[in-house]
């Protein structure tokens, strides 16, 4: 008989929290900064810090039920799917205590509480459709960013911590980082890309709980991260970041009135440290620099760049201007410009410097662009600049068949209440150009109603150039050249938004343009005179420029002579409804949404939500434990 011996007892191996330099945590915690890290774009799209606030107290609840799991829960055991389901009910009962005071004991999403959440989000849709970004933060757009970081917290968890695969969880960080770098109008800080960056590092180097992996895990990624910057800012230039529609008509727009080519006007003027663009010489007199024009408005979208004519080559013969003018001869230096546009001053007679074939110059449009962004690191120019008197404009009649086009008249769409109020406004002007003094006055004048503010007011729900006009009557250059020019259109003056620069200011015998001179005004036709500029942009920063026809028409109304008439204020004239069979309450009437208290969030929504998913987790905790202890008696 043969004994065999029975085979070797191997021991157990520790569980994986038991294991030394290993925190079972840790990864939970790292996936919850991970996505707040990643979020840090949005700061560049929704005004003040509310939306961190309350994305904290979302990811702090995720994060926190994961806590419960990973640490109650032996390794390998906590059933993935349960744990992110008790993420959800924890993130409504969060959302439902911030956001609704409908909710069943005051936490709880019944019925009332959900329709709530509803109405914000369809509030939320209709604030982006209409505003520009960076939107306030009104209750509605805090919803919206709490409810989907939330969520995104919770899918990070579940990718990275449930099922072990950090690398996927970059994919819903993705999203964290995209959505919002999308929507801004303006290239993002730097820090928001390194925020980014260390949030997916610190999601790669902490998936198991090694503490030992972390600090050079930390490295690597900080170094990775900083040679990526690098690169980045020796390749970054400023420019208008316009774009051409590929079939030749408007594309989508960023609001009623936003411009959409216009998409890094508000970030020039939002930097603290203005970054300079162009050293100007020879220019005898304050002049706008314009890079490109927009002809095509479509209500409910916007001003949109329409592709130029083929033109011709801006480095040969140019044709003639119109009307009486200097020319100067300017040379201009560039610093740090790089886009699809060449900006030129008043209208070009010749240039030079120029590489053949680059640039095209299109004489309707009054625009030199190239096929792709290009930096022309410098050029010259012959500029004609027109000097029409206010008895030549004056005297120009009506636009006929020799008109710039019926692009620049078409106010297709247009809401009749702007159409009522730029009568009003023209009512006593006798000329085109009287007109185009009325409507300037009636938003720059002594009495005027409207302000300056780069701070725009949050739409209401109406038509978003009738709110600007009728409600809000705060903005900045966009908001302003965008109205007045719809409106020169509806009294017959044909009209169209200019963008490019200021003068800058004044170093020794040049001028620095810098993007703190960003701006847009209105270019008005007259017949045998071209365009002429007016700008409806209340400044004062002295920026703005006044031309000679201007101030003489304003001298002649000072002595009592020919001029616009007094203006009456939208309280003297009400506008009139937009349908025939509306009553005669103002529908724009009623409260606006109010900017959120940036004040501080709550604690005790953000405790609950936690307890409560404690208790639920509860029983399969201790079912756990007695499977534990049954195996270490085993």
């Amino acid at each position: 008989m043969t004994l065999t011996s029975p085979p070797p007892v191997r021991p157990a191996a520790p569980p994986p929290e038991v294991v030394a330099g290993r925190t079972p945590w840790l990864a939970t915690v790292a996936a919850g900064l991970a996505v707040l890290l990643a979020a840090a774009p949005v700061s560049a799209v929704v005004q003040g810090p509310g939306w961190l606030l309350s994305a904290s107290a979302a990811v702090g609840v995720v994060v926190g039920i994961g806590l419960v799991a990973a640490l109650a829960l032996p390794a390998g055991r906590s059933p993935a799917v349960t744990v992110a389901l008790a993420q959800v009910a924890g993130l409504l009962v969060l959302l439902t205590a911030l956001y609704s005071d409908d909710g069943v004991l005051g936490l709880f999403p019944g019925p009332a509480a959900l329709g709530d959440m509803g109405a914000l989000l369809a509030g939320a849709g209709a604030q982006i459709d209409t505003g520009t970004a960076p939107v306030p933060g009104t209750p509605e757009i805090l919803f919206l960013v709490t409810a989907a970081l939330g969520l995104l917290a919770v899918a990070v968890h579940l990718a990275s911590v449930g099922a072990s695969a950090p690398a996927a969880g970059g994919v819903p960080l993705l999203a964290a980082f995209a959505v919002p770098a999308a929507l801004a109008d303006d290239l993002l800080p730097w820090w928001t890309l390194a925020a980014a960056a260390a949030g997916f590092g610190l999601l790669l180097v902490a998936p198991d709980g090694n503490r030992r992996q972390l600090p050079g895990g930390i490295a690597l990624v900080a170094g990775a991260s900083a040679v990526a910057l690098v690169v980045g800012l020796l390749g970054a230039f400023v420019g208008t970041a316009g774009r051409f529609d590929p079939d030749g008509g408007s594309g989508g727009g960023a609001g009623a009135i936003g411009l959409s080519p216009f998409t890094a006007l508000r970030g020039q003027l939002e930097q603290s440290t203005p970054t300079e663009l162009f050293t100007v010489r020879g220019l005898p007199q304050p002049t706008y620099l314009r890079a490109l024009t927009l002809a095509s408005y479509e209500s409910g979208v916007g001003w949109q760049a329409v592709r130029p004519g083929p033109g011709v080559d801006a480095a040969g013969p140019l044709p003639a201007p119109l009307g009486p003018g200097t020319q100067a001869d300017v040379a201009v230096e560039n610093l740090g410009f790089r886009d699809y546009w060449l900006p030129l001053y008043g209208t070009p007679v010749a240039t030079g410097g120029l590489p053949e074939g680059r640039w095209a110059y299109d004489e309707p449009s009054g625009i030199a662009y190239s096929a792709r962004p290009a930096e022309q690191e410098a050029w010259s120019q012959r500029a004609f600049l027109p000097t029409p008197s206010a008895q030549d404009l004056r005297a120009a009649p009506l636009p006929g068949a020799d008109g710039p086009g019926a692009i620049y008249a078409n106010v297709l769409g247009v809401d009749p209440r702007v159409t009522e109020l730029a009568q009003e406004v023209t009512a006593e002007a006798g000329t085109p150009f009287d007109r185009a003094l009325a409507l300037q006055e009636y938003f720059t004048g002594p009495e005027s109603p409207f302000s300056y503010d780069l701070a725009t007011a949050p739409p209401a729900g109406d038509d978003a150039l009738v709110e600007f006009l009728t409600v809000g009557r705060v903005g900045y250059c966009e908001q302003f050249a965008s109205a007045m020019a719809v409106m020169l259109r509806t009294v017959g003056v044909p009209a169209r938004v200019a963008v490019g620069f200021t003068a800058g200011t004044v170093d020794g015998d040049a001028r620095t343009i810098s993007t703190s001179d960003a701006h847009a005004w209105v270019e008005a036709w007259f017949p045998g005179l071209g365009w002429t500029t007016f700008d409806p942009t209340p400044l004062t920063d002295g920026r703005a420029i006044v031309p000679p026809y201007v101030e003489e028409a304003r001298a002649e109304a000072a002595a009592g002579g020919q001029a616009p008439q007094a203006l009456p204020t939208p309280e003297q004239a009400p506008l009139p409804s937009a349908t025939p069979d509306a009553t005669t309450e103002d529908p724009l009437a009623g409260d606006v949404p109010t900017v959120a208290d940036d004040g501080g969030v709550p604690l005790w929504p953000f405790a609950v939500p936690v307890v409560l998913a404690a208790l639920l987790l509860l029983p399969m905790v201790l079912r756990a434990r007695a499977r534990r202890a049954r195996t270490a008696a085993a």
